[in-house]
């Protein structure tokens, strides 16, 4: 060392120096002030030995979650106190490709390494290890859905999401024949509507899967479902949690007079309750996540499951009487049914927990995308002035400003539908904001009728469960990012469902972390009931903020809502028109 501890590398003129001697001399060097720093320092690395040790076990019994959701891939990887280790997100976009909203499988794939990638990278800037194996992963994504393939695993045709209506005439057809309720998103309606249209490549299908069930399929080479997603692909047995086998020779024999003969067990995914192992990562699945090699594979996946059912378990609402609402992207209130109803109601979702039991969802596949263009349209009017804003700070401003508004928006009306909405028929997306010469336009009202129109269509679902069927609610659970300022959002859902609404401090990990959850469940061997494992292994400890409804905010929600239902017809004519 020189002077003032400045490094200097003496050599004399005789000796040859190479680029192998330089790194040999600097590599002596760096050992030395490593020994030096020991014996300065003895307990710092026998303190790192011990935390890199500690870490590695958490690893080999940590559970990654990861799921695909409308506009983000989100993973998490926790602890086995279901702690968060790391995490990443990566934003993607669905397209409206030939009157279709689509992604490319070569989206999903870029859109899962980038992710993993991150999660990879803030594990390493964390705990100084590079993650090469866990415990056990698991797979979520948007419910739902057309993604057919032929023998050889070719994709016959693009992937239709749930947000597509295009499948009513089957829906309808198929909701009469089963006497049941099949929605147009669910797979079946949407492979009887290619059948019915005649589509070349009908006759080609060899297997029929939502995303999540596709992407598992590449992960380990398993074709299987969790009972959850299977249930909103075709409708299942609640006593043998099977495809209904009544309903699936119906179809059948439906299908075999427009010339499909094809048996739905056949090309359909396996299903799998929570708890069971569905397949390990192959060594083709691990390249797949992760080019760059680290990830190792072998480890074991539990089933798939859509984000209804991870949100469900994210909420700890599993056991009969409970609900939950997730709100994003689009919303969907689900409640765990004491017995099945006694109605159709083609506004209504049936489908099974993760844990097998029948639950009743009312789905609106708009919610979050009207406000965040607002938002959007917000930040650019602050840029525009030079004032610096963060978005998730003009996000908390503009949901408080809602508070000062009057409880019935001041007679202004919003629509939120930028695409479809089955449960208020309305066929195509046209966002609206509606007011008279009489209604009080001011901020605190436009930011309230917003709020409150994210909330509308579920309102609508709701009553049909408690008018028609009697439901009763013991306790519903909100979560998804529009519960992230607290109180706002909150206390407006539970004005709209004249229910009290409780949010936790997990309500923001949301389906990724249901679905890491699902893993651990797996990865612990799933002797308890799924609804005592998240009670007391899960939720015991978590804090919670509940709220009621406030009868003035109630009382201007249904203000709000009897103007909404008259306007509808306004958006029809919008559809019609524009």
């Amino acid at each position: 060392m020189g002077e003032m501890g400045k490094p200097i590398l003496i050599f004399t003129p005789s000796r040859k120096l190479t680029f192998p001697k330089i790194s040999a001399i600097l590599l002596f060097m760096a050992k030395k002030a490593i020994s030096k720093k020991d014996e300065q320092f003895p307990f710092d690395r026998k303190k790192e030995v011990s935390m890199y040790k500690k870490q590695q076990t958490s690893v080999n019994a940590a559970a990654l979650g990861i799921e695909l959701g409308t506009t983000r891939i989100k993973a998490v990887l926790t602890d086995e106190a279901f702690g968060i280790l790391a995490s990443n997100e990566y934003s993607w976009e669905n397209r409206f490709i030939d009157n279709l909203w689509t992604y490319s499988m070569d989206d999903v794939w870029a859109g899962l390494r980038a992710c993993y990638a991150g999660l990879k990278k803030d594990f390493k800037q964390k705990y100084g290890v590079t993650l090469q194996t866990v415990g056990a992963i698991g797979v979520s994504a948007m419910m739902h859905g057309y993604l057919v393939f032929d023998k050889a695993g070719k994709q016959l045709a693009p992937f239709r999401t749930w947000r597509n209506n295009n499948a009513a005439a089957a829906a309808k057809e198929l909701t009469k024949l089963f006497n049941y309720p099949i929605p147009d998103r669910w797979s079946i309606a949407h492979l009887y509507q290619a059948i019915l249209n005649g589509e070349p490549h009908v006759k080609d299908i060899d297997y029929i899967t939502a995303l999540e069930g596709y992407v598992h399929w590449r992960l380990t080479g398993e074709k299987a479902i969790g009972v959850g997603e299977a249930s909103g692909m075709f409708p299942v047995d609640v006593k043998t949690k099977l495809y209904d086998e009544r309903r699936a020779k119906l179809f059948e024999t439906a299908a075999k007079k427009l010339g499909f003969n094809r048996k739905v067990n056949d090309i359909f995914p396996c299903v799998l309750p929570a708890g069971v192992r569905a397949g390990n990562l192959t060594a083709e699945g691990a390249r797949l996540l992760d080019p760059e090699g680290d990830l190792k594979a072998g480890i074991p996946f539990c089933p798939p499951e859509g984000d209804a059912d991870t949100g469900m378990v994210a909420t700890n609402c599993i056991k009969p009487g409970t609900g939950s609402v997730s709100a994003g992207t689009s919303i969907f209130g689900l409640i765990v049914l004491r017995g099945e109803p006694t109605g159709v109601y083609p506004e209504i979702d049936l489908l099974l927990t993760p844990a097998g039991d029948m639950a009743a969802m009312a789905h609106g596949v708009n919610c979050t995308s009207e406000i965040n263009a607002w938002v959007g349209i917000f930040d650019e009017f602050c840029a525009l002035t030079g004032m610096k804003t963060d978005k998730n700070e003009l996000y908390d401003k503009l949901f408080n400003a809602a508070l000062a508004g009057d409880p019935a928006c001041g007679g202004l009306i919003a629509y939120n539908y930028l695409s479809g909405e089955h449960i208020t028929h309305i066929e195509k997306g046209r966002p609206l904001f509606v007011r008279t010469t009489e209604s009080e336009f001011n901020l605190a009202n436009f930011m309230r009728a917003q709020l409150y129109s994210a909330f509308a269509t579920l309102r609508i679902g709701f009553e049909i469960l408690q008018d028609k069927e009697n439901v009763k609610i013991d306790s519903l659970i909100g979560h998804g990012g529009i519960f992230k300022t607290k109180g706002i959002a909150q206390r407006f859902l539970a004005a709209a469902l004249k229910t009290p609404v409780t949010v936790s401090e997990t309500a923001n990990e949301g389906g990724p972390w249901g679905t890491a959850i699902l893993a651990r469940y797996m990865l612990d061997g799933g002797n308890l009931p799924l609804n005592e494992y998240l009670d007391t292994k899960v939720f015991a400890s978590v804090q919670k903020t509940t709220i009621a409804p406030d009868p003035l905010d109630a009382a201007g929600f249904d203000k709000f809502m009897e103007g909404y239902v008259k306007g509808l017809a306004v958006v029809r004519e919008a559809v019609n028109a524009i």
